[in-house]
């Protein structure tokens, strides 16, 4: 017998919002670190700031610091700087890999 208002057996809910919290990433400790820092195309963060170079995951929320933050310059999003576009990286080539092998 079981007591009252007590389940026996799990939900389908339940376990699934157990293997949903186990499974998916949600930025924490080290594997989130870098997504955190935004040292990697900008963690979370997509747009910046360019009067303060604060970070923002949208244009919303952007929109909202700029009205806070900068009330007396006009919000212009043609400025702000996208930190998940790939940048092209300038370095050397690595040592015995060449450019083309033409014959």
């Amino acid at each position: 017998m079981t007591g009252k208002a007590k389940p026996k057996k799990h939900t389908a809910k339940e376990i699934a919002t157990k293997v949903d919290a186990a499974t998916t990433n949600r930025g924490g400790g080290k594997a989130g670190l870098a997504d955190r820092s935004g040292i990697e195309k900008g963690g979370h963060a997509k747009l910046e700031c360019p009067l303060c170079k604060t970070t923002a995951p949208d244009i919303k929320s952007m929109q909202i610091h700029h009205d806070a933050r900068h009330p007396k310059i006009s919000f212009d999003e043609s400025k702000l700087s996208n930190l998940h576009v790939a940048t092209p990286s300038e370095s050397k080539p690595k040592p015995g890999v060449r450019g083309s092998l033409k014959k």
